[in-house]
C-alpha cells in the first residue's frame, strides 16, 4: 500500500508537469466515458430498471405485448395482452397461484381527466388519471405516504368514489398539504374523495413521460368517464400484473392461464361457429416478467438505445486509441528517463507498474469528469427524447449502477490504453541514456501509432456514414408530402366529456365552439374532429361494402365537422366534402380517401356507393359523397392507409339501437384553428374562449400544427442528432490522433529534415513528404472503414426510412470530410517541418 500511494503521488506530480497533455487526455476520457455513461443512464432507466416496488422478481405480466388501448372482438393470432373486466375477475377468482392479481387501464394517457379541488377559488385543470383495481397498490407491496391506499371495497359497484393522488402531484401542485387527504375533488364534474397519497418515488406501472397524477377504482370509470366498455365482455382494455405465491412454477401456471382464457371466451359470440372455434384454439397469453411493469416505452426505444450503445462504444474505442497514441508519444519522450532509472537498478516490471499507475490515475480522474458529462448528456438526451415533457420518470442523476459502470469503464480503459505504451517505454536500454534519443530505434512505436491512427480513421468513417444515413432518413421523413397545410394552424385538444357534457349536448357544444372562435378577429376556419393528423391516435373499424362479401379488412376513420378538411389542408378530389346539410337528422354520409377507393372499391367511381362498419347488416349505413387525397395520419411510414370521414354529429342507422348517451364518438376532442396570420397570443385566446363557454372545458394540450407534426419525428431527430454528434466527436478525435502522430514524427525526424534541406530540398517537397505519410494512414483507414460501413447498413436499415443501402453521396461526403480533416491535421506539422532551420537542426545533432 505504501508503494502504491508513492506511485500515485509520483503520477500526480508527473501529470502536473504536463498540463496540456493532462488536459487533453482527461477531456478525451471524459467525452468517451461520459457519452457511454449517458447512454447507459437511459438504458438502465428504460430497459433494465425495475419498478420501485416490493420484491419485483415475483411479479408476472399476463401478456407479452403492449397493445393499446380499447380493442373489441377476437384477435386473429389469439395472442392477448389486453383483457376485458370480466376476464380479469374470472382469472383472479380461478388462479389461486397468484397471491394478488391487479388490473390497470391500458390507455389512460388518451383519456385525460378534468380535476378541480373543491373550493370557490380553485381552477379546473387537465390531469392524467389511471383507473386501477382495488388491490393495485397491495399487489405492488406499497404503503401510503399520507392517508391510505385503495382496498377491495373501493372497487365495487356502488362504493363511494375515491381517489389516490401521486406523490409528485401532491408536492408540485398542492405543496405537500396534508389536508388534501380527505378533501373532495371534482373529477369530470363528479365528487371524488382523495383518501391518500401514493408513496414517494412510485410513478405507476410503466415508464412514461406522462405518469398518472390520480388513481381511481375501475368500477368508477363508467360513472366518471361514461365508458360503457368497462362491463362489456367483448372489449379488452386492461393490463394484468400479478404476484405469484412462493414456489409457483411458471410452465404449469402458463398452461392454466391459457386454459382459463379459452374457457372464459367460449361464451362469447366471437368464438361461435367453425371460424370462431378456430380462433378460440389460438387463444393464449404469454406470461412475462412483470418487475419492470408494462414495457411500452421499453419496446418503443429498445432498438434505438441499442444502436446508441454501439455508437458510443465505437467513440470510446476511438478515444482509447487516441489516448494510447498520446501516451506512446509521451513514453517515447521519456525513454531517457526510463534508461536512467534502469541504469540505476529499477526493474522493468516496477517501471511498467509506475506507468500503468499513471494511466489508471488519468482514467479515474477522467471517469470522474465523465460522470459530469454523463449527467449533462443524459439531461440533453431526455430533453431531445421528450421535448416539452415535465414529468418524465427517468432520472438523469448518476445512480449507483451508473457510478459503478463509469468506474469499471475507467479502470478497464486505463489498463487498455496504458499497457502497451508502458511496456514499450519500459524496454529502454541503460545505454540509451548515454546517447541522443533521436538515434534510438522506435520503429515499433511508430508502427503501433500509425496502426492506431488507421483504426481511428476506419471507425470514424463508419460513424460518419451512419450519421449521414440517419440525417438522410430524417430529411426524407420531414420532406415527405403529407398532403397537409400547417401554416397558421393551431391544434387544441379538449375533453368535453370530462367537462361534464352529456353526448346529447355535444352537438350544441360543437356549434357554440365554432361560433365563439369564429368571432375572434383573424380566425378563418374552425375545424372540429375526434382526432387530427400526425398525432398518436387512431380509430379503426372493419368495412362491409354493400354488394360485396365481407373482406375482413379495416380502415381508420375520423369524425369531423364541415370546416375540418379545409382547416388541415386536405383537398377534395371528387364529389364534395361535408356541408351544413349533413346534420344529425339527415341521411348518413361519408367521405373516403383514395386508398379506400383502391382497396375496397377496386378503383371504381365511389360516389353514391354505400358501406358500413363491420357487420353485414350495416353495409348500407353510409353513402359516399366525396373522395379526398391521401393524407398522413399517425405516421408517414403508414403507406396506402385507407380512411373514411364521417360527420361529427351523425350516427349510423345501425347504431341507433345503442343509447345515444353511450355514444362518445359524438364528442369533438380536437379543434383545428386556421388564422389569416401568425397569432402569438392564440393559446391565451383559446383558453379564455373555452373558459367563457364552461370553466371545466380545459385545454388538454395546445400546439401549433407544425409542432404536432414535428413531434412525430422526435425519435428520428434524436438518433440523427446523436449519431451526427458522435460522428463529429469521432472525427475530432481521429484528427487529433493523426496530428499527434505526424507532429511526433516531425519532431523525431528534425535532423533528417534539416539534412535534406541543407542538401537543397525545397520547402514544398518537405511539406509533400510529410503529407504523404499522413494521408497514407488516412487512405488505409478509408479503405478499411468504407466496406465495413457499407456492410453495417444492413443492421440499421430497419430504423431508416426508405433507405436500404449507403448511397454514393453519403459515402463520398464521409470520405471527403475525413480526408479534409486529415489534410488539416497533416498540414500544420508539415509546415512546421518545412520551417526547420538546417543549421539549427545540425547543431542540435
Amino acid at each position: 500500500m505504501t508503494v502504491l500511494i508513492q506511485d500515485i503521488r509520483y503520477a500526480l506530480r508527473q501529470l502536473r508537469k504536463t498540463p496540456g497533455f493532462t488536459a487533453t487526455v482527461l477531456l478525451t476520457i471524459a467525452l468517451g466515458i461520459g457519452a457511454n455513461a449517458a447512454i447507459f443512464t437511459l438504458v438502465n432507466s428504460v430497459l433494465l430498471q425495475n419498478l420501485p416496488v416490493a420484491d419485483p422478481a415475483t411479479l408476472v405480466h399476463i401478456g407479452e405485448g403492449t397493445d393499446c388501448c380499447v380493442n373489441g372482438g377476437a384477435k386473429k393470432d389469439g395472442n392477448y395482452s389486453l383483457f376485458p373486466t370480466e376476464t380479469y375477475q374470472y382469472l383472479k377468482k380461478n388462479a389461486p397461484e397468484f397471491e394478488e392479481l391487479a388490473a390497470m387501464q391500458a390507455g389512460y394517457a388518451y383519456r385525460p381527466l378534468t380535476v378541480r379541488r373543491d373550493g370557490a377559488d380553485s381552477l379546473a385543470q387537465s390531469a392524467q388519471g389511471e383507473f386501477v383495481s382495488g388491490n393495485y397498490f397491495r399487489t405492488f407491496g406499497l404503503r401510503p405516504n399520507v392517508g391510505r391506499l385503495f382496498t377491495d371495497s373501493d372497487d365495487v359497484e356502488g362504493a363511494p368514489m375515491t381517489g389516490v393522488m401521486s406523490y409528485s402531484t401532491w408536492q408540485k401542485d398542492y405543496n405537500a398539504d396534508p389536508s388534501v387527504v380527505g378533501s373532495t375533488f371534482w373529477v369530470n364534474t363528479k365528487p371524488v374523495t382523495v383518501v391518500g397519497v401514493a408513496p414517494r418515488g412510485f410513478f405507476g406501472d410503466r415508464v412514461t413521460s406522462t405518469p398518472p397524477e390520480f388513481y381511481l377504482p375501475i368500477q368508477s370509470m363508467d360513472a366518471l368517464s361514461n365508458a360503457s366498455f368497462v362491463k362489456d365482455p367483448r372489449i379488452s382494455w386492461l393490463y394484468l400484473i400479478g404476484r405469484t405465491k412462493m414456489g409457483t412454477a411458471m410452465v404449469p401456471l402458463q398452461q392454466k392461464v391459457n386454459a382459463l382464457l379459452k374457457q372464459e371466451f367460449t361464451t362469447l359470440k366471437d368464438y361461435k361457429g367453425p371460424e370462431g372455434e378456430n380462433l378460440l384454439s389460438r387463444v393464449h397469453a404469454t406470461l412475462t416478467p412483470g418487475g419492470a411493469g408494462i414495457q411500452a416505452m421499453q419496446k418503443q426505444y429498445t432498438s434505438h438505445l441499442h444502436l446508441l450503445m454501439w455508437v458510443a462504444g465505437l467513440v470510446l474505442l476511438i478515444a482509447c486509441a487516441n489516448i494510447a497514441n498520446l501516451l506512446l508519444v509521451r513514453g517515447m519522450n521519456r525513454r531517457t528517463e526510463m534508461s536512467v532509472r534502469t541504469a540505476l537498478g529499477a526493474q522493468r516490471m516496477r517501471i511498467v507498474r509506475q506507468l500503468l499507475t499513471e494511466s489508471v490515475v488519468l482514467s479515474v480522474l477522467g471517469g470522474i469528469a465523465g460522470l459530469a458529462v454523463a449527467y449533462l448528456g443524459a439531461k440533453m438526451l431526455l430533453a431531445l427524447a421528450f421535448p416539452g415533457a415535465t414529468s418524465v420518470t427517468i432520472n438523469a442523476a448518476p445512480s449507483l449502477p451508473i457510478v459503478g459502470f463509469a468506474f469499471a469503464l475507467s479502470l478497464v480503459t486505463g489498463v487498455l490504453f496504458g499497457v502497451a505504451p508502458a511496456w514499450m517505454a519500459a524496454k529502454a536500454e541503460p545505454a540509451d541514456a548515454l546517447r541522443s534519443g533521436t538515434r534510438t530505434t522506435t520503429g515499433g512505436a511508430s508502427l503501433l501509432q500509425r496502426s492506431l491512427v488507421v483504426l481511428q480513421a476506419a471507425l470514424s468513417v463508419v460513424l460518419l456514414v451512419g450519421a449521414g444515413l440517419f440525417a438522410q432518413s430524417l430529411s426524407k421523413l420531414e420532406s415527405t408530402d403529407m398532403k397537409l397545410n400547417a401554416t397558421n394552424r393551431y391544434i387544441v385538444h379538449i375533453n368535453p366529456q370530462a367537462a361534464g357534457y352529456a353526448t346529447t349536448q355535444a352537438e350544441t357544444l360543437n356549434r357554440t365552439i365554432e361560433n365563439n372562435f369564429r368571432a375572434i378577429p383573424g380566425i378563418v376556419k374552425v375545424g372540429l374532429a375526434s382526432y387530427t393528423p400526425m398525432e398518436e391516435e387512431n380509430w379503426s373499424s372493419g368495412i362491409q361494402v354493400q354488394g360485396q362479401p365481407d373482406p375482413h379488412k379495416g380502415a381508420s376513420f375520423v369524425k369531423i365537422n364541415s370546416e375540418y378538411l379545409d382547416s388541415v389542408g386536405t383537398h377534395v378530389v371528387m364529389g364534395r366534402g361535408f356541408g351544413p346539410q349533413d346534420t344529425s337528422t339527415s341521411p348518413a354520409t361519408a367521405v373516403v380517401n383514395q386508398s379506400f377507393v383502391k382497396q375496397f372499391l377496386n378503383g371504381e367511381n365511389p360516389i353514391g356507393r354505400r358501406f358500413g362498419e363491420g357487420k353485414p347488416e350495416a353495409a348500407g349505413d353510409y353513402e359516399i359523397v366525396g373522395v379526398v387525397e391521401d393524407t398522413a395520419y399517425v405516421t408517414v411510414r403508414w403507406k396506402d392507409h385507407s380512411m373514411f370521414f364521417l360527420p361529427l354529429t351523425q350516427r349510423a342507422p345501425s347504431d341507433t339501437k345503442t343509447p345515444i348517451e353511450k355514444d362518445t364518438s359524438l364528442y369533438a376532442y380536437a379543434i383545428v384553428i386556421q388564422t389569416d396570420r401568425p397569432m402569438n397570443n392564440m393559446e391565451s385566446l383559446t383558453r379564455r374562449t373555452l373558459a367563457a363557454i364552461n370553466p371545466n372545458l380545459t385545454v388538454v394540450k395546445f400546439q401549433t400544427f407544425s409542432e404536432q407534426i414535428a413531434g412525430r419525428f422526435t425519435e428520428e431527430r434524436l438518433i440523427a442528432r446523436l449519431t451526427t454528434l458522435f460522428g463529429l466527436l469521432a472525427l475530432l478525435l481521429a484528427t487529433i490522433g493523426l496530428y499527434g502522430v505526424t507532429a511526433y514524427g516531425v519532431a523525431r525526424r528534425t535532423s533528417e529534415i534539416g539534412i535534406r534541406m541543407a542538401l537543397g530540398a525545397e520547402r514544398g517537397s518537405v511539406v509533400a513528404m510529410i503529407l504523404r505519410g499522413a494521408m497514407l494512414q488516412t487512405v488505409i483507414g478509408l479503405a478499411i472503414g468504407a466496406p465495413v460501413a457499407f456492410l453495417c447498413v444492413r443492421f440499421v436499415k430497419s430504423q431508416l426510412y426508405e433507405i436500404s443501402h449507403a448511397s454514393v453521396a453519403v459515402m463520398a461526403l464521409a470520405m471527403v470530410t475525413l480526408t479534409v480533416a486529415a489534410c488539416i491535421a497533416g498540414v500544420i506539422p508539415a509546415r512546421r517541418a518545412a520551417s526547420i532551420d538546417p543549421v539549427q537542426a545540425l547543431r542540435t545533432e
